[in-house]
């Protein structure tokens, strides 16, 4: 990958493109270049299936007159002066935003962090082919297992390279490599699927091709033979640590500003108050050296600072970029993603905190519930907090896991479930959510 990542040369281009603009009449402007890089391996069965290779630097210009803005992307390549100019046409003819504008000059990041994001280990198309062809065979190797859905590895990077009109100019990569593998196991109609995966920034730090396999076989033969469960309206229910991860993604959507500003969040009239369980903390953190979601700055060139959104329980903080705070009536905390030719607000690192008991200390605690291992479906409104998925898992009986249980559909109002989860010590930070395993008191169950 060390050849492709010079990004001089694309900031010299930045910078001459927000010259051009002002010069074709902007007052102000920022340019970005999202730049990808991503090579992948996929196998079924001991053979390749397919090798892809892409890469991009994806140019934006976004320029303002008055409180006019239009934006306008490009390819390498393009004619800086054409471009410039058409932008500032668009502009002068484009209806007023009142909120749109750059980040404020006090705002934007004087300095940032080298955050130790980029591995530079090249990865061969055949060292990949190997990790996925391993990872399949440990998957097959297990007892039970009857067949592949496939196997891949992926190695690349990503990153933003930024200039604006009133003096910032940075840029940052993240590199990404990951392996993954899905397996069946019964047959007929019996069958059941199941996977495991793991993605890092650094290659040294991905898992055994082997070890991942292995679990997924292992995963896959604990589901097969599953019973449906008796319907019951105050179950508790624990959420495996990846499925976890999508319930903090809950939370997340709920306080940012962006859905707060369209009132699509049905905690838009909470700030300030409880909205977790007491003793509960949501983190947000993007200069974890190292960190999956991390980064020195953000899509506007604000540095954010780590955050605790939620503090016991008690809601502190939006997500916000400059034009969703301006709405508010707030300011950025540094929370932009540059998105082609948008900016909205999104999390970092962030975090569920742990609690303080190991997970199956949780289950034996419970007695009689459900172990999640996988949600279906997209049933959660987050206008009303209403919760309604269908689910696979484990039965939990006398405070182990019974048996295998397909087929049943979990719901509550995500304002209910905050206030009654509990969380586990077996956080995982490797992933941009972490949770840990979580027990939510008081949900429905439709079985048979």
């Amino acid at each position: 990958m060390s050849s492709s990542i010079d990004s001089e040369s694309l900031l010299s281009r930045a910078s001459e493109l927000i010259s051009l603009a002002k010069k074709a009449g902007a007052d102000q402007a920022d340019a970005v270049v999202v730049r990808s890089r991503s090579r992948s391996v996929s196998v079924r069965l001991g053979k390749v299936e397919g090798t892809e290779a892409s890469e991009s630097d994806d140019f934006a210009l976004r320029v303002f007159v008055g409180n006019r803005v239009a934006s306008v992307s490009a390819n390498p390549g393009f004619d800086l002066s054409a471009l410039a100019e058409r932008a500032v046409a668009m502009a002068k003819v484009s209806p007023e935003d009142p909120f749109a504008c750059l980040a404020d000059e006090r705002d934007i990041a004087r300095n940032y962090p080298d955050l130790d994001l980029f591995d530079p280990s090249e990865l061969s198309t055949e060292a990949m082919t190997e990790a996925a062809l391993a990872m399949e065979e440990a998957a097959l190797s297990v007892n039970g297992v009857t067949n592949s859905s496939g196997a891949g590895a992926s190695a690349g990077f990503g990153g933003l390279v930024l200039v604006t009109s009133h003096g910032f100019s940075g840029s940052y990569l993240a590199s990404r490599f990951g392996r993954s593998v899905s397996v069946i196991a019964g047959e007929g109609t019996k069958m059941e699927r199941d996977y495991d995966y793991d993605s890092r920034l650094y290659l040294a730090d991905l898992d055994d091709a082997a070890d991942i396999g292995r679990r997924a076989g292992e995963r896959v033969v604990k589901r097969l033979n599953p019973r449906q469960v008796e319907t019951g309206s105050n179950v508790t229910v624990v959420f495996d640590p990846r499925v976890a991860r999508g319930f903090v993604g809950h939370i997340a959507g709920a306080i940012n500003g962006a859905s707060v500003a369209r009132k699509t969040s049905f905690l838009r009239d909470k700030m300030g108050q409880q909205v977790l369980k007491a003793g509960l903390n949501i983190t947000d953190d993007p200069l974890i050296v190292r960190g999956s979601s991390s980064r020195p700055f953000d899509g506007e060139g604000v540095r954010g600072e780590r955050m605790v959104m939620i503090e016991d329980g008690v809601l502190k903080h939006w997500f916000l970029s400059t034009s969703t705070a301006r709405e508010l009536g707030l300011s950025t905390n540094g929370r932009g993603v540059r998105g082609g030719t948008q900016v909205t607000p999104a999390s970092t690192n962030l975090a569920l905190e742990p609690g303080d008991i190991a997970p199956e200390d949780l289950i034996r605690s419970i007695g009689n519930g459900f172990y999640v291992t996988e949600l279906i479906g997209q049933g959660v409104n987050m206008i009303t907090g209403e919760y309604s998925r269908g689910a696979t898992g484990f039965w939990i009986e006398n405070g182990e896991l019974a048996y295998p249980v397909s087929e049943v559909t979990i719901a509550s109002n995500l304002k209910d479930m905050f206030m009654r989860v509990t969380p586990a010590n077996d956080i995982d930070r490797s992933y941009g959510v972490a949770a840990p395993t979580l027990a939510i008191e008081g949900m429905t169950l439709a079985g048979r």
